[in-house]
């Protein structure tokens, strides 16, 4: 339920420019906190902040933000960072259990995004469960009930709603195909 879908290939991101720049209106969360990241113990119950080292804006020769201060205690920079991502585990949480009961209730099934290029070519990303509406439709009210009164029904719904970004990725994806694709293309009869 949490995943962003970047691409319809493996390891592709169409939201990222030649220069390596993000290319959207929104940035995801889980992109706004890197470098940094929380590792969680074996139990869960403790949080460790992490930060790539080897991310090129880490530095040892004292540019940008500091982490730590002169008595070593973390920086408002810092505090910010783990802010940030004490929202973010919240909500991560949130998203599984709000996972398990779709789940639970019987409402997630697997789905297949499919793709044809201008050239003719079918792609299909596989891999990610969805929401059904019909099943939606048909849960018990009580269990419709429960969702309300924990508002998971408003996040079932933007979850529905935004099952229709894969029109932004299909339109990412052949936007980002060879010439040669729309050139033959545009030469091959098209059925209606």
């Amino acid at each position: 339920m949490s995943a962003v879908v970047l691409g319809v290939k493996g390891d592709q991101n169409l939201y990222l420019g030649p220069e390596g720049k993000w290319n959207a209106k929104y940035i995801p969360a889980f992109i706004r906190r890197y470098p940094f990241v929380f590792a969680a113990s074996a139990d869960g119950k403790t949080l460790t902040l992490c930060v790539d080292e080897k991310y090129p804006g880490v530095n040892t020769e004292g540019r940008g933000e500091r982490l730590f201060d002169d008595d070593s205690k973390p920086t408002p920079y810092v505090e910010r960072v783990l802010n940030f991502l004490k929202d973010y585990q919240a909500h991560f949480v949130r998203t599984q259990a709000f996972g398990k009961r779709l789940k639970e209730y019987g409402l997630l099934e697997p789905m297949t995004a499919r793709v044809t290029t201008p050239a003719g070519a079918n792609m299909s990303l596989t891999g990610f469960m969805a929401a059904n509406r019909a099943k939606l439709r048909e849960l018990a009210p009580e269990k419709l009930a429960e969702l309300a009164r924990t508002d998971e029904l408003e996040l079932l719904y933007l979850h529905l709603y935004s099952m229709r970004n894969f029109n932004e990725v299909k339109d990412r994806l052949i936007g980002s195909l060879p010439a040669e694709s729309e050139e033959a293309a545009d030469a091959a009869p098209v059925a209606h």
